[in-house]
């Protein structure tokens, strides 16, 4: 069961970097690759592991993907109270813009399973948005 906690003593900070990577993109074959780097931080007073994670992608279209997997970049991560990770990742949508948002559900060492929430960001291709 994963239950929602929002308070002083289970508290992950997601912020979140994206690039657009031309050299591998096909405009051409409607192929834009994004990377985006992750940076967690355990702001909470309790250790927690992160164990899965979920996405939503969504391109301009309005197709969306969903996206589950145990850790991230094949890791899962323990962060003590002050400790972070840092990881970059990527995914490739059918239009020059796009967005992701999501979560990782944390286990902390007090026994509480939490969702940390993603806040959507955008994947844009340089000059697309103003």
């Amino acid at each position: 069961m994963t239950t929602n906690v929002t308070n002083a003593h289970h508290d992950i900070r997601i912020d979140v970097e994206t690039n657009y990577i031309p050299e591998q993109s096909r405009p051409d074959k409607h192929q834009y690759v994004f990377s985006y780097t992750i940076t967690i931080r355990n702001v909470g007073a309790i250790p927690a592991r992160l164990l899965t994670r979920h996405w939503l992608i969504t391109d301009a279209d309005g197709k969306t993907e969903e996206v589950r997997g145990e850790g991230v970049v094949g890791e899962q991560p323990y962060l003590k109270p002050g400790e972070g990770f840092r990881y970059t990742s990527g995914t490739m949508l059918k239009t020059p813009v796009g967005s992701m948002q999501g979560s990782y559900q944390m286990l902390a060492d007090d026994g509480v399973s939490f969702d940390a929430p993603i806040a959507p960001f955008t994947l844009s291709t340089p000059n697309t948005l103003h």
